[in-house]
């Protein structure tokens, strides 16, 4: 199977997007299909990764205005050229909006099925960016996603959310974790001496440093007593956040082992974005034999079973955080059943499960096509 994969975003970029995107084409690869990327080409002076598992295209782009590390797609004729060269059998469309939109429409004009992959709430971020614009966004992610064969939506609530919109031909295709990477045996003891010197419980956050994320949040838990916070990431808030956690251990962006290591090291991890469609990193920290705490919305809802998996607060509930770390921090039992129940939820979680779930997506659109043309 030949499938062009047309991406928002790829590596060197560090977000789910760029790695679900990695993975789906290295999936292809070891299955014996032939995928190219296309993608908005990296910024000037930031090396362009030339050693994956498929060729990559990559378009002109801009940095999004506030946000540099976001590349924007410019129009080109290099999209078409290097997808028609190509011949796919099936256009995937990760995250589809701007440079997406544009595959969406080449689809329809070389009459090659296309499958979106719902993977950002765009409308969540233009309310926190620009106060506005949510109906917009929606209107814009409607007209991609009708165009499409297929919508794959990562989690319930946002097959539930897209559904509501109006969206036609939903369904749920998840996220795998990589558990050779991510797993309890990468906690480094030099490493929790170091983070926390004193034997303090170690609370951390993994992701982009961005308002949408809302890390801020975890201000009240910084100040807890025997409680050390670390973050891991950056973006455009990491001043911001520097100054409202001023106790906090900022570890700049981690990957690979290095990040395994932060990850197993920790003993509570917590995520406070509201507008996350799956939540990779609660998967990456559970996956490491860590007990997670995540805000009761959108993608944690599928991924934590609350009181079992970890524990669930109230959206932008920065009282709520301290008091679910608090009582984490106060029973280390509790913490120890809830660290093992979400490790044992993950195990069968592996990419190339999900990866093959999404060839069969791709299989049953050609299936389709072909009868309708009959």
């Amino acid at each position: 199977m030949r499938v062009a994969i047309i991406t928002e975003s790829y590596p060197p970029d560090i977000n789910g997007v760029a790695r679900c995107a990695l993975e789906t084409a290295r999936h292809l690869t070891r299955r014996g299909d032939h995928p190219l990327v296309v993608t908005p080409a990296p910024a000037p002076g930031v090396r362009a990764r030339h050693d994956g598992p498929a060729p990559v295209v990559h378009v002109p782009s801009l940095p999004l205005p506030g946000y540099p590390q976001v590349r924007v797609a410019l129009p080109s004729r290099r999209l078409a050229a290097a997808v028609a060269a190509h011949r796919p059998d099936v256009i995937h469309l990760a995250s589809p909006f701007i440079l997406g939109a544009r595959g969406a429409s080449l689809a329809v004009r070389l009459g090659v099925p296309a499958v979106a992959v719902y993977q950002t709430d765009l409308a969540g971020y233009a309310r926190t960016y620009l106060g506005a614009g949510e109906l917009a966004a929606w209107r814009r992610i409607r007209a991609v996603h009708s165009a499409a064969d297929l919508t794959l939506a990562p989690s319930s609530a946002s097959l539930r959310a897209l559904e509501a919109r109006g969206i036609p031909r939903v369904e749920l295709w998840g996220r795998g974790v990589d558990t050779a990477n991510f797993r309890p045996s990468a906690r480094d003891a030099a490493l929790r001496r170091e983070l926390a010197p004193g034997g303090e419980l170690l609370v951390g956050y993994v992701g982009r440093l961005a308002p949408e994320k809302h890390v801020e949040l975890l201000a009240e838990t910084a100040v807890l007593p025997g409680v050390r916070v670390v973050v891991v990431g950056d973006g455009p808030s990491e001043g911001a956040l520097r100054a409202a956690l001023p106790g906090a251990r900022f570890l700049g962006r981690r990957t690979g082992e290095d990040l395994a290591r932060v990850y197993a090291s920790l003993d509570v991890f917590v995520h406070t974005g509201p507008f996350e469609t799956f939540c990779q990193t609660v998967q990456e920290a559970q996956a490491s034999g860590v007990a997670v705490a995540a805000p009761a919305v959108g993608g944690p809802l599928d991924l934590v079973e609350h009181g079992v998996t970890g524990l669930l607060v109230p959206p932008r509930d920065a009282a709520a955080v301290r008091d679910a770390v608090s009582a984490l921090r106060d029973d280390p039992q509790r913490r120890a059943r809830l660290a093992a129940a979400g490790h044992a939820a993950v195990r069968g979680r592996s990419w190339e499960a999900i990866g093959d779930q999404l060839i069969g997506h791709y299989t049953r659109v050609l299936d389709a096509r072909t009868v309708a043309l009959r």
